[in-house]
């Protein structure tokens, strides 16, 4: 639980019965994602107090009236980009456009009453959670400490490639940034059926892993097709810019620093045709992409257990970001 900007306490929380379309979820496992790092440390539009994580798989305990999607003892992945199906975007069935996600209402609270804001409509970092039932996909024939991973790291980045740009075959590709989305984007790359995939990072490691992920080459370079910003600060957007070649598209994954600008070279994008595009997640829609992907890893073409570098319990969440931040890890999951 977060009670002020960069601190962490692990407390007793009290979690109501799931109400109308939600369901309760035993969460087993759940990723630690820079995402929640991201909402540590400024908050990012989450009053406090905060329950942090959004990565999460479980196994369904209750269900609320009306839902028709799940049932108690259902193995789910919770998906935080669950489209709400009444916006304007969904009314003209763009639901990758969705603009606010079905939420479950205010379940989770601590015991002096006060409710805690769930990181992203999920709040996984718990034994339990309750969320709306369109964020509570079925998944079978995975483990689930391999199956969190899909809700958040796997999706942004397998989607950022596969539905945000659409990248076709033979496509030259370069992914800024080799963390846990990174690894995603170059898998999804793979999967796309790209000739390139051009692995950039500071750390030499993480080159290694981005490798044995299915990088063809690493290190900058330029006349790429597609350049998949994973980092999101401004001097990354201006290298990615510069490696673009003849209308190619920067797909910027990147959660921004509060207040962070760029300069946009006018000239230079219009002379190249290039594009810009805004990843949020990937795009993804649980419902729709969470199986797909599910097929990708038990087929092969996803590598997930690869992606665990280690395991934890609750009471190990800080030294998890410290890893994050030091680039000791891909993922750690939380295992409750």
């Amino acid at each position: 639980m977060v009670e002020e900007l960069g601190g962490i306490e692990l407390l007793e929380i009290e979690v109501d019965d799931p109400q109308e379309h939600e369901v309760l979820v035993r969460i087993e496992a759940t990723g630690v994602c820079h995402s929640d790092l991201h909402v540590l440390e400024t908050g990012f539009s989450h009053p406090p107090p905060i329950l942090l994580g959004h990565e999460g798989a479980g196994v369904v305990e209750a269900i609320g009236p009306g839902v028709g999607t799940v049932n108690a003892g259902d193995r789910v992945v919770i998906g935080w980009r669950a489209p709400c199906g009444a916006c304007r975007w969904c009314a003209r069935g763009d639901l990758r456009r969705c603009r606010t996600p079905a939420s479950a209402g205010p379940r989770v609270r601590l015991p002096d009453g006060r409710v805690l804001t769930r990181t992203l409509g999920a709040g996984t970092f718990a034994t339990r959670t309750v969320v709306h039932e369109r964020a509570a996909v079925r998944v079978e024939g995975l483990p689930l400490v391999q199956a969190c991973l899909i809700g958040c790291a796997v999706a942004t980045g397998v989607g950022s490639v596969l539905e945000t740009a659409k990248v076709w075959p033979g496509a030259r590709v370069g992914v800024i940034g080799c963390g846990a989305v990174g690894l995603s984007v170059i898998q999804g790359a793979r999967i796309a059926g790209a000739s390139e995939v051009h692995a950039l990072d500071l750390d030499e490691r993480k080159l290694e892993t981005a490798r044995r992920f299915g990088a063809t080459h690493v290190g900058e370079t330029s006349r790429l097709d597609f350049v998949f910003d994973v980092v999101g600060r401004p001097e990354t957007v201006e290298q990615g810019l510069a490696m673009l070649g003849h209308a190619g598209t920067l797909v910027y994954i990147g959660l921004p620093q509060p207040g962070a600008r760029v300069d946009f070279p006018l000239q230079q994008a219009f002379d190249r045709r290039v594009r810009f595009l805004i990843s949020h997640g990937g795009d993804h829609v649980p419902r729709l992409d969470f199986p797909a992907l599910v097929s990708h890893a038990r087929e092969g073409r996803l590598d997930l257990a690869g992606m665990v570098t280690k395991t934890i319990g609750l009471d190990e969440v800080a030294q998890a970001f410290d890893d994050m931040r030091s680039g000791d890890v891909i993922r750690s999951v939380i295992l409750l």
